[in-house]
């Protein structure tokens, strides 16, 4: 695992995504970051490795012994959600956290059809059979799709390279350790107040969030909000520069 110096911003990615969708992000910052990886996305999962939520924030725990201090880390997807985790179950590791979808982890955030689709046994699989065998330049791969919620037709591409049966499996696990809700058995991580600065970025055209559940979270946790004006879902790869100000004037606020 890498060492890194003089690193203040970690960022931590989501679904079905790898590290380098902050790639244009890290590109627009002047301080130091790098993008840490779930397993199984990219990347192949390590010995013995469990699936499912807890692994994913014991093996991004394990990236953030390698970053020297102190932490400034932002999540994007169900890489906020596994920051929110942190954030709030193990604060000492961090100085401070932003992440978006924050309605997700509100105790009455129900999963999007497709998300229960992958929570069910046998369908979820299929599904992602399904994915699997549809060609990364045919129009109606999920990939291709994505460029409707504002991510570029590149993006899409890169994306849809990385998918394979390891990622699938990674998926799964994920969404099938939150059932109902990513709230039930982490209740601390969204309805407790936060003893390290918060940030709630909130893009205002993202489909996946709700913004009132997502200021009930924030207002929990004692978080600030930050409205991504006219931004969707991959609001980091839809407008970098943008996505790098409202991180960059985050930081600055904790140093």
């Amino acid at each position: 695992m890498p060492e890194y110096e003089d690193v203040t911003i970690v960022l931590v990615h989501g679904v079905p995504e790898t590290a380098e969708i902050w790639d244009g992000v890290r590109e627009c910052l002047d301080v130091p970051s790098v993008a840490v990886e779930l397993a199984g996305f990219g990347t192949a999962t390590p010995p013995g490795f469990a699936g499912g939520r807890d692994a994913q924030v014991a093996w991004i725990l394990q990236q953030l012994d390698a970053v020297p201090g102190p932490i400034d880390i932002i999540g994007h997807d169900w890489g906020s959600l596994l920051t929110l985790r942190i954030a709030t179950a193990y604060p000492e590791r961090v100085r401070s956290w932003a992440i978006d979808v924050a309605a997700v982890s509100h105790r009455d955030y129900v999963w999007q059809d497709y998300a229960q689709v992958w929570q069910t046994p046998g369908d979820g699989e299929e599904w992602m059979e399904r994915l699997l065998a549809v060609p990364i330049d045919d129009p109606a791969n999920f990939f291709a799709l994505l460029a409707y919620v504002g991510v570029p037709p590149a993006e899409c591409r890169r994306m849809a390279t990385h998918f394979d049966a390891t990622m699938a499996a990674a998926i799964l696990d994920l969404y099938r350790s939150a059932m109902p809700n990513v709230h039930t058995g982490w209740e601390a991580a969204s309805a407790g107040r936060s003893t390290r600065p918060g940030l709630i970025l909130q893009p205002t055209a993202d489909p996946t969030d709700d913004a009132d559940l997502s200021a009930q979270v924030a207002q929990a946790l004692g978080a600030d909000i930050r409205r991504l004006e006219g931004l969707n879902h991959f609001w980091m790869v839809e407008d970098p520069s943008a996505g790098a100000a409202a991180i960059t004037q985050w930081v600055s606020r904790q140093a």
